[in-house]
Formats: structure tokens, sequence, C-alpha cells
């Protein structure tokens, strides 16, 4: 009896175990796979990412700009946004880093918008929300990797924006390996979303994520 009794314990667990896997692998592929649905809309919004020490763009800054600066030429959208404040220790912002990128692949001054108070992904949507109506913009294209994008769009339109995705295509990825720390950092930030909605939490910006 016993020993059907741990059999049948054994059984169950590696069933959860198996379980556990296919969700780990079902999330991952929902964070790594957004689909574009870009379409034709006000605003291309570039989703603010780090500096490096000197003030250059990091990488994934980077070709999000120049992803945005792409979709820009194909007349998607008329305006730029770029997002992102200037961090403690920093010599210029985000969107500053941003706007440099989009002038150097031939935009005009007057298509590059600025927003550079945000801090988080949620505040990127807050203080961008509130420039498109000061504008009378409404329809956004969000730009980024595309595991940020099941969040951010989320963010998005939990703050009234119409927002559709185009992510990075995985052939501008120039360093794969970054991937592990990147979706491990993003499931923590989504759960944390969650947590934030469900309990009403006020906090838009929480260092780390």
């Amino acid at each position: 009896m016993s020993a059907m009794v741990k059999s049948k314990g054994g059984r169950r667990l590696k069933r959860f175990l198996l379980m556990m896997i296919l969700g780990g692998l079902v999330y991952v592929a929902a964070l790594i796979g957004a689909i574009d649905t870009a379409e034709a809309a006000d605003v291309i919004i570039v989703l603010g990412a780090g500096l490096r020490a000197d003030g250059r763009p990091g990488w994934a800054l980077t070709r999000r700009a120049q992803w945005a600066a792409d979709l820009w030429h194909t007349g998607i959208a008329p305006y730029v946004l770029c997002t992102g404040a200037q961090a403690d220790g920093f010599p210029r912002s985000e969107a500053a880093a941003c706007r440099e990128i989009l002038l150097g692949a031939g935009l005009p001054d007057a298509a590059i918008l600025m927003e550079e108070s945000s801090r988080s992904t949620e505040e990127n949507a807050i203080h961008s929300r509130r420039l498109l109506d000061e504008l009378g913009l409404a329809r956004a294209v969000l730009v980024s990797d595309s595991y940020h994008l099941l969040r951010a769009n989320w963010i998005f339109r939990l703050r009234g924006l119409a927002a559709f995705n185009s992510p990075i295509p995985a052939n501008r990825i120039r360093y794969p390996l970054f991937y592990p720390y990147s979706l491990a950092r993003e499931f923590v930030a989504l759960h944390w979303q969650l947590l934030k909605e469900v309990l009403n939490i006020p906090i838009t910006h929480l260092a780390g994520i």
C-alpha cells in the first residue's frame, strides 16, 4: 500500500513538473514571439532603454530607434516619439539619445517628439498619453524588443491609447545572449504589474524592473 501511494505521488509530481516546464515554455514563447500588428497610426513610440555611462545609446535603444526610423520612412506615421528620462549620473536622457539616432537616419527635427520624464514602461505610457492628448494624436505603434511588448502594449491600453506592436526583427538582435537576463527581468516586471493592478498599488516606477 505504501509503495502504491509513493508511486502515485511520484507520478503526480512528474505531471506537475511537466506542466510547469510546458507552462514556462509557453510563457517564454509569448514574451519573445510578439506579432507585428503595426498599421497606419499617428505616431511611432520608441520605448526607452539604458545608455552607456558616457551617454551613448546602448544596443537596445539603438536597434529600437533605428527600427522606428525605418518604419517612419515607410510612411506608417508622421511622427516618432522618443521616450525616457535622464537617469542619475548620466549626461543626457534616453529620449535625447534616441533623437540623435533618428536625426542620423534622416528624420527631420519636426517629425521627432520628445518625452523626457518617464523612468519606467508605465511612466512611458502615462507621459506619452498626456503629450499625445495635447497634440490631438491617438493611435500609436509601439517599438521595442519582442519580450517587452506583451507588457508594454497591455500598459498602454490600460492608459487609454490605441497601441499596435512592431517588435525588433530577430535579425537585428546583435547579441542574442542578453535574452536570458532580459526575459528573467521581464518575468518579474510583468508579475509586478499584475500585482499592482490587482491591489491598485500607485507606484509607477520601481528601480531594477
